[in-house]
């Protein structure tokens, strides 16, 4: 299973739920689009040792969900899913998160005016709140995920009003053992 989303809709959150319920294994793309560093996100992986090491992963484990994007890297692995789940947010409410998780990931300082890491922050968010309205389909939006979602062979489940990670939970389920 897939689940994708803009950032901060929650995907890995479901993600994570979602393979605990099923006794499966997390991916997350972010794992291997980036290249590990302190501070995370810095270096982007070359595509070739991305795909490489997402395939490994998936090749290792019976059940997973992959959570996060993969458009335009990842289109090969497009035969391995069962399910893409879409999960969509307000984006105020989005917006809301990202704010609260970069001040847990670099601290409330770094993200301040004047800190180490604001502008960073601030650029983040600004392309964050870009999602539903951009339309450069190479860049991650709303509009090179709807693109992408028509043209996949296996079902597409939407979530796009507000719940519990619960509730979101039983609506994947429920799909899952429907015909």
């Amino acid at each position: 299973m897939h689940i994708v989303g803009a950032s901060g809709a929650g995907s890995t959150t479901l993600g994570r739920a979602l393979a605990a319920r099923l006794d499966v294994a997390h991916l997350d793309t972010d794992d291997f689009f980036w290249v590990p560093s302190d501070p995370p996100f810095e270096t982007i992986r070359a595509r070739a040792e991305r795909q490489a090491l997402l395939g490994d992963a998936l090749a290792h484990h019976p059940g997973w969900v992959l959570s996060g994007s993969l458009c335009g890297w990842g289109d090969g692995f497009i035969p391995r899913f069962d399910l893409v789940v879409f999960v969509w947010l307000a984006p105020d409410i989005r917006l809301a998160r990202l704010r609260a998780r970069e001040v847990a990931r670099y601290g409330q300082e770094a993200v301040a005016p004047g800190g180490a890491r604001h502008a960073k922050a601030e650029a983040f968010l600004e392309w964050a709140a870009g999602y539903d309205e951009r339309l450069e389909v190479p860049e991650r939006c709303r509009a090179l995920h709807e693109q992408w979602l028509a043209a996949l062979p296996c079902p597409v489940l939407r979530l796009m009003t507000p719940a519990t990670v619960d509730a979101h939970v039983a609506e994947v389920l429920a799909r899952l053992s429907s015909p």
